[in-house]
């Protein structure tokens, strides 16, 4: 045991230690360090400039259009991992019908949770609205929106089931068309850009920087609006099948036990 321990302590000193001389060669609370050549092409392109973003969001400016591509991929990596789940648990038609058969009532909560449910869920819809429309101008964004925007079903599966949300039309085979939409429009915003002459996800100054006089930063509030939709989509289409009851899913695969 005294070995044992003598290694460990030797483990965290080194670490420490390694730690410790990084952060110190690379300056980090040093002052004066300032902000480095790119962070200030950045910063004067993010606004100002023919071929900006005109956007005061640098964030939102770098992630959609100074490092599109790779926003692109990332967000392509994310929908393959959602595409992989539901084809895992891929079901036929008759089988669909089987799932969103109510054979038994529902495990529901109580009124008071279930009335506190509808006034969050207006709250979430108003409020992950509002991050991706306006991630152009403040921190957040499409990804961020979707995701706050996704916490809505999830909280009315918990209290009221998801017979509620297929009851209301929103199944997961819309939840998936939404998805598809959302992911169709990204694709749409990036590939316009070749129609006059520009390049792949191109911003300034294809798209224009204000309608009515209100910025919304070229591209980049398309891109936010479609990225919201997908990922709110995604997100519900998989919530609807990891709720499906396992009594469900043992008749599908006619499990006995």
């Amino acid at each position: 045991m005294r070995g044992k321990g003598l290694i460990t302590a030797v483990i965290i000193l080194t670490f420490a230690a390694l730690m410790t001389y990084a952060v110190v060669s690379l300056q980090v609370f040093s002052e004066g360090t300032g902000v480095r050549p790119l962070g200030e092409f950045y910063l004067e392109n993010s606004y100002f400039g023919d071929y900006s973003a005109k956007s005061p969001e640098v964030v939102t400016s770098i992630l959609w259009d100074y490092r599109g591509i790779d926003t692109l991929f990332e967000t392509a990596v994310f929908f393959l991992a959602i595409i992989g789940s539901l084809t895992i648990f891929r079901l036929t038609k008759e089988q669909e019908k089987e799932v969103k058969k109510v054979e038994s009532a529902p495990t529901e909560l109580t009124p008071i949770v279930k009335d506190v449910t509808k006034v969050i869920v207006a709250m979430i819809l108003a409020v992950s609205a509002s991050i991706a429309l306006h991630g152009h101008l403040t921190p957040g964004g499409g990804f961020q929106g979707g995701s706050a925007l996704a916490v809505a079903p999830l909280l009315i599966i918990a209290a009221y089931s998801k017979y509620a949300l297929e009851k209301n039309g929103l199944d997961k085979t819309r939840a998936l068309i939404l998805r598809s939409i959302g992911l169709l429009g990204i694709a749409l915003v990036a590939l316009v850009p070749l129609l006059s002459g520009g390049f792949v996800m191109q911003n300034q100054p294809i798209f224009p920087a204000e309608i009515g006089g209100q910025l919304i930063g070229g591209s980049l509030i398309y891109y936010n609006f479609f990225e919201f939709l997908a990922v709110g989509a995604g997100f519900t289409a998989v919530f609807l099948l990891l709720s499906i009851p396992e009594e469900k899913f043992k008749k599908i695969l006619e499990v006995k036990k």
